[in-house]
């Protein structure tokens, strides 16, 4: 009878958890709804037309969930055939790294996330989703 062999792997280090200062989610809570009230909404966030059939952004906002920030893009549905009349779907991620710094990531059509930076500032950060079409929602 043959025995299985044990192999060595690596397994990456895991992320330490950093605490997140009040100061801090406030200041990230300001700058973004700034950022969606003068450039994300006027660009994206449109009422669905009558006779249209597919999906629209009809509203952004954000969450905290621990060390994460999310944009959350609100989509109406209008065709009769729709499950429900409106869904939500993230559609930009800043993780706290520490030291006032954020990885950004954007959502693959995967339902994944995909980090692009890290090590960004918070203006830095909001620059980015306001510039860069990998955070459209």
């Amino acid at each position: 009878m043959a025995t299985k062999r044990k192999t060595w792997q690596i397994q990456p280090a895991k992320k330490q958890k950093v605490s997140l200062a009040a100061a801090l989610k406030t200041e990230v809570e300001a700058k973004a709804n700034d950022l969606i009230a003068d450039s994300l909404k006027p660009k994206h966030v449109r009422p669905p037309r009558p006779d249209e059939q597919l999906n629209c952004v009809t509203d952004i906002g954000t969450k905290w969930y621990r060390q994460y920030f999310y944009f959350i893009a609100t989509y109406a549905c209008p065709s009769p055939n729709a499950i429900s009349p409106t869904f939500e779907q993230k559609f930009a991620r800043m993780e706290y790294v520490g030291d006032s710094t954020f990885a950004l990531s954007y959502m693959r059509h995967t339902d994944d996330w995909f980090e692009l930076f890290d090590g960004l500032s918070v203006d830095e950060c909001m620059k980015t989703i306001r510039d860069d079409p990998w955070f459209v929602p």
